[in-house]
């Protein structure tokens, strides 16, 4: 995974997506204000490609470390207590 570092804090690929994401839905209100494109034509067309950022995020760069994490069982004892369904109410 590629880092930047800039003063002490490293940016990681997912910041990154969420930076082309805000970019590419900011381009498209300033194309819209800018050009005589109308604004939600220009917002929606960007919003497509803040939409890939986010698909290539989940599914072609997903966050799991290898492809047999997603195939792994989860024991019930493993699973935290306030995520598990075994204990719907408080304890009496």
């Amino acid at each position: 995974m590629s880092r930047i570092d800039c003063i002490g804090y490293t940016l990681q690929y997912y910041d990154l997506v969420l930076s082309a994401i805000g970019a590419s839905l900011g381009l498209g209100v300033l194309v819209g204000y800018v050009t005589s494109i109308p604004s939600p034509a220009a917002i929606v067309g960007f919003g497509g490609v803040a939409i890939a950022f986010i698909v290539h995020a989940l599914f072609i760069n997903g966050p799991v470390d290898d492809t047999e994490d997603l195939t792994e069982e989860v024991a019930i004892e493993e699973v935290p207590q306030v995520l598990s369904p075994m204990n719907t109410g408080p304890e009496t």
